[in-house]
Order: C-alpha cells, then sequence, then structure tokens
C-alpha cells in the first residue's frame, strides 16, 4: 500500500507542475494552451518580445519589479520598495513616512535612496555555449569557476560597450545554461509618491503575509536621463526618460475569476532543491536565520526607542528583517508536519531510478547525482560552523574590507579584476560607500554586533575563525565585559563613520591601507590574506558543485521531457511571468472555513485603531465615511475594493510585479503570498498558494480623493 500511494504522489506532483511556473518570456509558447484556457486574449507568442508591449514596460529596481505608467518615465511599485527612499528623506521635523510624500511638480522630485536603479531590460540571448566552452567542460573546482567568471566577464564587457547599460550573465537550471540580460540602467532615480504609511503599510507587521489584508501597498518613482537620453547620475539638467511602452490603466474592474498575470523579477525559489538541501534548510537553517532575526528586531528596537533619528535611519532594515522573519516562520509552520520531504524524496528517487535504468544514462549522469550530494553536504557543514560570523562583523569593517579589496584589484587589469570590483561597477559602489551614515548609528551597530558576537565567542576554538578573532582582538571563551571593551576600543579608533574620511579610500592604494592607524582599516588588511584563502576554497567547492548540479538538472529535465512535461527554471531574479485567476480559497483542514476573493474599504474602518499599524489618516477615513467613492465604486461589492487574491506563482522580489488583465492593461500591483503558500517557494501548492494584489481602483481612489494626485492621474491618461 505505501509503495503505491507513494508513485501516486510522484505521479500528481509531476501532473500539477503545469498549472504553476515562473516562466521565462521565451518559453510561453510552450504553455500557449493553459494560457488561453485561463482567459488570455493577447497572443502567448506576442509576450516573448521583450522590447514590445507588454513586457517593455516592465523593469526591476534590482530587487522589487515596477513597470512605466506613462510616456514621462513615471514609475509604479509597491510602498515597500519605495520605503527606504521615503525613509532616507524624512526627519523627526518632516516625517514622510507617517505623513506620506507627494511632488505636485516634476521639480519637487526627491533623489531616491543612494543607490537606487531602475533597470530596463532590452535584450536576453542564450550564451550558454560561450560560458561553458568544450574546453571550460573538462575543468572541476576553482578552475572551472574563474573559466566561467572570465567568460562571463567577457560577455559583459562586450555587451557594455555602449555605455549606460548594465549587462549580466546569470545561470539557469543550476548553471546548465546561461543568459545574457542586457539592462538600460537609470541611476537618476526620484521619489514623486508615497501614501502615509497608514495606507502604504497599513496593517504592518501584524498583517504581513496575512489575509484578509487592507493594505495600499502603492508608490511611484521617476527616471531621468541625460538630455540626449543616455543614462546619467542625479543632475538638475536631466530630463525625464521616456519609455518606448507603458501600461495603461484598466478601464473596468476585476471580479473573481477573471484572467490575471504578473510580469516581474521574482528573486529565488528552490523547486528543484535536493531532499538533503531541503532537510538542512528547514531542519537547521532557517530556525536559526528566524532566532537571529528576533535577535535583530529586538536589539534595534531596544537601542532606538528613545531615539526618533536612529529609529528612522534603521526603518527600512527593520521592515526587512521583519518581513523575512514572518516569511521564515511561516514556511518553517508550514513544512513541520507536511510531507514535503518524503515527496522530494521520493521524486528524486524516481529519477535516479529513471537514470540507472539506462546504461547511457547511467554512464552521463550517475557519478554526478553521488556527487552532488556529498558536496552539498561539505558545503552545509561550512555554513553552520560560520553561522555567526557575518552576523558579528561591524558595518564598517566590511566596508573597510571592500575598499581594501578594491584597491587590491584596482592595481589589475581592468578585465582581470573580480566581479563586484570592475571600472562598470564603481558608480554603485561609490554610492553604496558614501551614503552609509545615512543608515547606521554606532550605538545600535555595536549592540547588535555584541549580541552576535557573544554566541560566536561561545564556539568551540576549533570552530573560531584565528584571523578574525586576531583583527577584532577576541578570542574564544571571552565574556560580554571582554568582548564590549574589544568592541568599544575598535568603534573608538576608526573614522569609517565620517562620509569625507570613508569616500577618500575608494580611490587609495594598497600601501595606503598598510600604513594607516584607522582601526577598521587596519583590521582589514589583517583580515585580507585569510580572506583570500578562504574564498578559494569556497571556489574550488562551488566549481565542483556547479559541475555536478548542471549535470542533475540536465538528467532532470530529460526525465521531466520524457513524461511530457516543460520544466522552467528556478526564479533567479530575471524577468518571468506567470498567469493565473482572481481566486479565494478554502483554508480549513475540514472544508470549513473561506476566504472571499476581495477585501474592501470596510475593513479599513473595521481594523482602524488609531494607532500604531491601524492608524488609517483621517482624510481617508472622511472619504469612506462620506461614501465618496466616485467610478472606483464595485456594483457587486457596493464600495471601494482594496486587495485580492489570485492564484498567481510568486516570490519575493515580485514586490511591485504588475497584475495585468487578458488584455494586457493594469489591474493592480503584486504585493504579498498567504503565510501558508509562501512554503512555494520549495514546494508548490495549487490548491492552497495565494499571492496578493493591490486594486489598481483602490490605488487611483486613494490618489484623486485622499491625495489629491490630479497631476499624476491626469500623466497616467485617468483623469
Amino acid at each position: 500500500m505505501k509503495k503505491s500511494l507513494l508513485s501516486l504522489a510522484i505521479l500528481t506532483s509531476f501532473a500539477a507542475q503545469a498549472d504553476e511556473g515562473m516562466w521565462m518570456p521565451q518559453q510561453l509558447p510552450q504553455v500557449a494552451k493553459q494560457l488561453k484556457a485561463a482567459g488570455l486574449k493577447l497572443d502567448p507568442a506576442s509576450l516573448t518580445k521583450l522590447t514590445e508591449f507588454p513586457a517593455g514596460a516592465i523593469v526591476s529596481l534590482g530587487g522589487c519589479s515596477a513597470s512605466f505608467v506613462s510616456p514621462e518615465g513615471l514609475v509604479i511599485t509597491n510602498h515597500h520598495c519605495v520605503y527606504s527612499s521615503v525613509a532616507i528623506n524624512s526627519t523627526p521635523q518632516r516625517d514622510l513616512l507617517a505623513d506620506g510624500f507627494l511632488a505636485k511638480t516634476m521639480a519637487d522630485e526627491l533623489p531616491a535612496a543612494p543607490g537606487s536603479r531602475i533597470f530596463v531590460t532590452e535584450e536576453v540571448t542564450n550564451v550558454s555555449n560561450r560560458v561553458i566552452t568544450p574546453e571550460v567542460a573538462k575543468l572541476t573546482g576553482k578552475a572551472r569557476v574563474d573559466a566561467i567568471e572570465k567568460n562571463q566577464k567577457a560577455l559583459v564587457a562586450e555587451c557594455e560597450k555602449e555605455p549606460g547599460y548594465r549587462c549580466t550573465v546569470p545561470s539557469f537550471y543550476g548553471g546548465l545554461e546561461f543568459y545574457r540580460i542586457k539592462q538600460l540602467e537609470i541611476r537618476d532615480v526620484r521619489l514623486v509618491h508615497a501614501p502615509p504609511s497608514g495606507v502604504g503599510k497599513f496593517g504592518g507587521d501584524t498583517d504581513n503575509w496575512m489575509w484578509p489584508r487592507h493594505t495600499g501597498d502603492y508608490g511611484f518613482y521617476r527616471g531621468y536621463v541625460s538630455r540626449d537620453g543616455k543614462s546619467a547620475e542625479f543632475s538638475k539638467d536631466n530630463v525625464p526618460y521616456k519609455p518606448k511602452h507603458f501600461l495603461k490603466i484598466a478601464k473596468e474592474g476585476v471580479k473573481e475569476g477573471d484572467f490575471i498575470m504578473a510580469l516581474g523579477y521574482p528573486g529565488r525559489t528552490n523547486r528543484h532543491r535536493l531532499p538533503s538541501e531541503v532537510a538542512f534548510t528547514f531542519d537547521w537553517n532557517y530556525p536559526a536565520f528566524v532566532k537571529a532575526s528576533g535577535e535583530t528586531l529586538a536589539v534595534i528596537e531596544r537601542e532606538t526607542k528613545n531615539d526618533p533619528a536612529a529609529k528612522l535611519k534603521y526603518a527600512s532594515q527593520v521592515a526587512g528583517v521583519n518581513n523575512y522573519y514572518k516569511n521564515r516562520k511561516g514556511m518553517i509552520a508550514s513544512y513541520e508536519g507536511s510531507d514535503i520531504l518524503a515527496r522530494k524524496t521520493a521524486e528524486h528517487n524516481a529519477l535516479k531510478t529513471w537514470i540507472n535504468a539506462n546504461a547511457a544514462r547511467k554512464a552521463e549522469f550517475g557519478a554526478d547525482i553521488e556527487a552532488v550530494e556529498k558536496l552539498i553536504a561539505e558545503r552545509d557543514a561550512k555554513v553552520k560552523r560560520e553561522f555567526f560570523l557575518s552576523y558579528s562583523t561591524p558595518r564598517f569593517l566590511n566596508s573597510a574590507r571592500t575598499l581594501y579589496r578594491l584597491a587590491n584589484e584596482r592595481s589589475k587589469p581592468n578585465a582581470e579584476r573580480k566581479s563586484g570590483y570592475q571600472d562598470r561597477d564603481m558608480p554603485r559602489m561609490t554610492s553604496a560607500i558614501t551614503g552609509q551614515d545615512r543608515t547606521y548609528d554606532e550605538k545600535v551597530d555595536k549592540a547588535l554586533v555584541l549580541n552576535f558576537l557573544k554566541q560566536y565567542s561561545a564556539q568551540p576554538a576549533n570552530e573560531h575563525n584565528l584571523a578574525f578573532d586576531n583583527a577584532l582582538g577576541i578570542k574564544a571563551g571571552m565574556n560580554e565585559a571582554e568582548l564590549k571593551a574589544a568592541l568599544d576600543k575598535l568603534y573608538a579608533g576608526s573614522q569609517m563613520q565620517n562620509k569625507d574620511f570613508r569616500t577618500q579610500w575608494l580611490t587609495k592604494s594598497p600601501a595606503d591601507f598598510q600604513s594607516s592607524n584607522d582601526a577598521f582599516i587596519k583590521a582589514a588588511v589583517a583580515l585580507y590574506d585569510a580572506d583570500r584563502k578562504e574564498e578559494a576554497e569556497e571556489e574550488e567547492l562551488g566549481g565542483n558543485i556547479q559541475k555536478a548540479y548542471a549535470s542533475y538538472m540536465k538528467a532532470k529535465i530529460a526525465y521531466m521531457n520524457s513524461r511530457g512535461q516543460a520544466v522552467y527554471p528556478d526564479a533567479n531574479s530575471t524577468l518571468r511571468v506567470t498567469f493565473g485567476n482572481i481566486k479565494g480559497r478554502n483554508y480549513g483542514a475540514d472544508g470549513t472555513g473561506s476566504w472571499t476573493a476581495f477585501t474592501t474599504v470596510k475593513g479599513v474602518v473595521a481594523k482602524h485603531t488609531g494607532e500604531g499599524e491601524f492608524n488609517a489618516p483621517e482624510k481617508q477615513l472622511a472619504a469612506i465615511r462620506a461614501k465618496d467613492f466616485g467610478k472606483y465604486l464595485d456594483p457587486k461589492l457596493g464600495t471601494v475594493p482594496v486587495d485580492y487574491l489570485a492564484t498567481l506563482d510568486i516570490t519575493g522580489g515580485n514586490s511591485g510585479s504588475a497584475a495585468l488583465n487578458a488584455k494586457g492593461e493594469l489591474i493592480g500591483l503584486a504585493f504579498d503570498g498567504t503565510l501558508d503558500s509562501i512554503i512555494s517557494d520549495w514546494d508548490f501548492n495549487k490548491a492552497a498558494t495565494r499571492d496578493i494584489q493591490v486594486d489598481i481602483r483602490y490605488i487611483l481612489w486613494n490618489m484623486e480623493k485622499v491625495d489629491h494626485a490630479d497631476n499624476l492621474l491626469k500623466e497616467m491618461g485617468v483623469k
């Protein structure tokens, strides 16, 4: 009985994959029938054209997704994606987080957070044969990593000969395939509009990953370029970027059952991971992360409680940590008591049986399938041993390490420098280094480091990094007072918190670093050789894993294709399309309990307390009470919809993704999932998976009736 049930589970799992997917645009013809069946009215082939509508309007913010919504470079995304820009432009006297921000004219727009970018994808090319050449295919370990990186850098340099573009060569299917992606890099990004937190973050961390939801998670940027249309740093002489395509706002509201698709840049999923990786992640890694995140939030809360300026500086970090803290807790809860590991193991065993059933397949894949398990176990042991190291490093020590690495890399020809330290990386690095003081407070940073350094110090001496200990002046077994004294000395001996001082080191030589008496810089110099040795060891292991993993994925794709299934790659921050329908769900295990597909402004009033996370603006409450809904009223709901559920397959990075109807019109923004379905990063469950969109009608209603953003509504063709 167990055997037959297990076989059925495998068949069911593989069959379900036709209903899921973060598809590369060029793969959509493979699922054209499913797209049409779901309700798409466009030609699926048109979605493959990245420079045409609608894909040409979709952009990346380098961590969030967004889209152009006007011919003047206006970009719409989530409130939490512009959050850091709002926080950085806020002061205790002018709290834009609390009050919101609206630029009535372009002259009123504010510079976004340092390093903010809008990436416009213009070209995607399969370059697998130029990365994994016949010569590279024979290599292992660090030699393989170095050769792959060399080929990637050459492809990037070739692509970036045209100024103003950012090109990348990410891997797909575990390193089996590589694509070169060419993106226009808009470097002058400005904050245009964000509603008050009482709208954009209504419900806060309490409602995060929950349903029903009443969050108006939207905000606007604008991209600027030089007068000749080229990418440029911030300048008052720059002009709005003119996109080739922009999304039109849907004139008709949506209802349950309607087709929906989202185009965006999902960050990472892990659906092709091995059973051993699943076990390590959920049995150790995620629980450790949750514990560390909880401690981080507690320390920041304690240290900023009576310091409004520091609280604003850490507001963005707190929001980010809280998001993943709750996310990982939800994943752990979904995993516990589930059959995910059993099914993943059964699927993996079925794959191995298929491989071993044929001599040619066994000769091609057998050894790599066995090797990848051992290599991953070695990697996981290292992760476990060094978990507290990254948490125990002062922020400006890490900055000093980066700057000293830069000084050493600059002594080499540009093409031979490590990725991340080439001339192409300098604008981003400069923005990051110079802007750090805007999100830094020494007492908070020191308290965070001390919290984790105590736990690192408690590890056995043979699990310590001797170079790190020597650089910080610590050793295994030190008590809290001794560690605090060491940190006090280290921080007091550095000027790295000074922006002007820190900026100078962007152009200094290795000799300058070696002769410096600054405590953080001295520590960075002392750590350099050990850092490079450890990096080389990681690359040796990584190269071996890459070779074996690519072979594993080749076998898995062949196996699934033999069963008649198309295979999409795990998410890797590249443009993807996901589609489905607007739909509520039953959530009770016994069939009781259900979620309606929509929430409305009635729920905003019901949840409003006037304090903390549930503090809606009075202007909004007044408009709701007056039933001043205008053309945004949903006849069936009898009021204005706020958020809605759909069966879209999304993950982190999809935040801000344009939700489009069957005609490709904007109907909302994806911004979240439900807590019991976020396990879909590892294991997609069609019945349970729901993502959450903010309805475009709620966005427009707020803009018109509450914030009076008439200038933007007119620009978007709404008013």
